[in-house]
C-alpha cells in the first residue's frame, strides 16, 4: 500500500476513529477519512482484528470526556483489512511445527507501516508496542513516558502471537499487563491506554490527585475515607479529622509505607533503595 511522505500513510478502509476531528485541505480528492486530522491531541493508535472493540471503556467516564472534547484521539486500523488473498489471511502455520497460528510478519509490517506518522523515519518518535505476557511489565513509569510523548500505537496480539521478524524490523517494545495470558491484547491495550490518557493534562481536573495516589511516589496510595463519620461502628481516624495538615501527612506517608512493606515487598524494596536505605537493615527493625 504505498504511502505518501507528506501525509500520514494507510488506508481509508479499516480505521475507525474518535475524538474532535478538523478538515485538512488537500489539492486532490480523497477519501474522508484520509482527510480527517486531529490537531494538537495525544494520539493513539490500534492494531487489532477487532476495531469495534474500541473505544470500550475508554469511551466513559473521564477519558470518553477527554475524547469528545480532543485532549486525546484514537484510530483504530482492522489488520483483516491487510491480510492476503481472497479471504484476507492474516496468519499462518509456526515454522518449525507446534500448536496454533501465528500473525504473519508481511501482514502486520504493512499495518505498523501505515499506523507511523508522516514518513517510515517517524515512527520512531513515539512507542510503538506489542502486547505480549513476555514483555517488560507495564506500571505508572511507562504511563508518564508514554503520556509526554505525541502518541502510541498499540498492537494487540491474537492467536499465538506475531512473527519475531516484524517485531524486530519495527523496533516494537513488547509489553506485559501481567503475568496471565488473555485471549488478546485488546482487554490489556484499554488498561494501558486508560492508564496513559488520565496523565495528560487537563483530562483529570484536579493534577494533585495523580500526584498522590499509587505508585506515584513508589509506594500504594494510603487508605481513603469520608462521610459519614461512623458507619457501622467503625469510625474515621482520629488525625485526619484533626485539621492539622502536617500531622495528616505523616499519617498518610506512614500508612503507604506500611501496606506497602506489607503487601509489597518488590515496591517496598525499591522504595527503600531510592532513599538509600539498606532493606536488610529496615527488616531488622
Amino acid at each position: 500500500m504505498p504511502s505518501d511522505p507528506k501525509e500520514p500513510a494507510g488506508p481509508s478502509f479499516g480505521l475507525k476513529s474518535h475524538g474532535r476531528l478538523s478538515i485538512v485541505a488537500s489539492a486532490g480528492p480523497r477519501e474522508l477519512m484520509a482527510d480527517l486530522r486531529v490537531k494538537g491531541a495525544w494520539r493513539v493508535k490500534i492494531i487489532t482484528l477487532f476495531p469495534d472493540a474500541f473505544p470500550g471503556t475508554l469511551g466513559l467516564s473521564l477519558t470518553g470526556k477527554a475524547l469528545e472534547t480532543g485532549l486525546w484521539t484514537l484510530e483504530a486500523l482492522d489488520l483483516r483489512l491487510y491480510g492476503e488473498g481472497k479471504h484476507r489471511n492474516v496468519d499462518d502455520t509456526p515454522a518449525g511445527g507446534g500448536a496454533g497460528m501465528v500473525l504473519r510478519a508481511d501482514v502486520v509490517g504493512e499495518a505498523l507501516t501505515d499506523a507511523a506518522i508522516g514518513t517510515s523515519s517517524d515512527r520512531y518518535k513515539w512507542p510503538v508496542v506489542y502486547l505480549s505476557p513476555r514483555g517488560k511489565p507495564f506500571d505508572q513509569a511507562m504511563a508518564q513516558n508514554w503520556a509526554a510523548a505525541d502518541g502510541l500505537t498499540l498492537l494487540c496480539g491474537r492467536f499465538e502471537g506475531v512473527d519475531q521478524r516484524v517485531l524486530d524490523e519495527y523496533a516494537v517494545q513488547e509489553v506485559s499487563l501481567g503475568d496471565f495470558v488473555l485471549t488478546g491484547g485488546e482487554i490489556a491495550a484499554q488498561a494501558l491506554i486508560d492508564a496513559t490518557v488520565r496523565l495528560i493534562p487537563r483530562v483529570i481536573g484536579n493534577h494533585l490527585s495523580t500526584d498522590e495516589e499509587s505508585f506515584s511516589s513508589g509506594l500504594l496510595e494510603f487508605p481513603q475515607y469520608t462521610r459519614p463519620l461512623v458507619w457501622k461502628d467503625r469510625v474515621i481516624p482520629e488525625t485526619l479529622l484533626s485539621g492539622h495538615h502536617a500531622h495528616i501527612a505523616d499519617w498518610r506517608r506512614d500508612m503507604a509505607e506500611r501496606l506497602t512493606k506489607e503487601r509489597r515487598p518488590d515496591l517496598w524494596r525499591a522504595y527503600l533503595a531510592a532513599q538509600g536505605r539498606d532493606p536488610i537493615e529496615d527488616q531488622e527493625q
